[in-house]
């Protein structure tokens, strides 16, 4: 550790590895929150790709951005599927599950989103005046 650091934050040199989380901010649009929303369903279940595009109606162009953010954010873990491609008769998948921070962050970004469209007011329609004739 640099000397620069105060010692109350410096780690003891005895600690093995060390792995730090942390989670970036994504920002939750509409489709964003259609694919959380799946994933909270079940937290605890992978999901793949094409299950996640039936699911949402999404085009792959528009979800597979959606879960490189959030997998490089670190709200989503990605893993190969572990098969044999031959005997499958397809490719291995990208397997998807939303981790524990990424369950926090997502209840806390939907809660927010939802406040926010409830703050939202529409804007009042002009009276109706009939035309003259």
């Amino acid at each position: 550790m640099p000397h620069y650091l105060p010692a109350e934050l410096r780690l003891p040199r005895h600690l093995p590895y060390v792995k730090l989380s942390i989670m970036k901010e994504v920002r939750i649009t509409v489709a964003v929150a259609a694919v959380l929303r799946i994933f909270l369903e079940d937290p605890s279940k992978t999901r793949h790709g094409f299950e996640l595009m039936k699911a949402t109606s999404f085009p792959s162009g528009k979800l597979y951005p959606i879960l490189a953010r959030l997998a490089q954010a670190g709200w989503l873990e990605r893993k190969r599927e572990d098969i044999d491609p031959v005997a499958a008769g397809r490719p291995a998948r990208y397997l998807y599950r939303i981790n524990p921070e990424g369950v926090e962050s997502a209840r806390l970004g939907l809660a927010e989103e939802s406040r926010a469209h409830l703050r939202v007011t529409p804007k009042p329609r002009p009276a109706f005046r009939e035309r003259p004739a």
